[in-house]
């Protein structure tokens, strides 16, 4: 069992540093998608009953943006189109949180 453990800890830890190999860009673009993606998911899950929106929307955006940046390095055509959604979409939630 432990062996195990081992073993899929060693391929986890190449996985990561082949993909930071592939791409650095692409690689630190996704770490900290993730972590701001992340924390969004948190604000808005701790917030829910009144939602921080002036915390969780530009989180989501700015992550959102760092996803297309990753996928057009890594030429992921759905993460492409999927990230360009929310992307805009937060952005115009961003605009009608100013405008408001």
């Amino acid at each position: 069992m432990k062996k195990r453990i081992i073993i899929s800890y060693k391929k986890v830890v190449e996985y990561f540093k082949e993909s930071h190999r592939l791409s650095p860009l692409a690689f630190w673009c996704e770490l900290v998608e993730c972590v701001l993606l992340v924390g969004a998911s948190a604000v808005l899950t701790y917030t829910v009953l009144d939602p921080a929106m002036w915390i969780f929307v530009p989180l989501y955006m700015t992550g959102s943006f760092l996803g297309i940046i990753s996928a057009v390095i890594r030429k992921a055509a759905m993460v492409i189109f999927l990230c360009s959604w929310f992307a805009l979409a937060n952005l115009i939630a961003l605009i009608i949180l100013i405008l408001e």
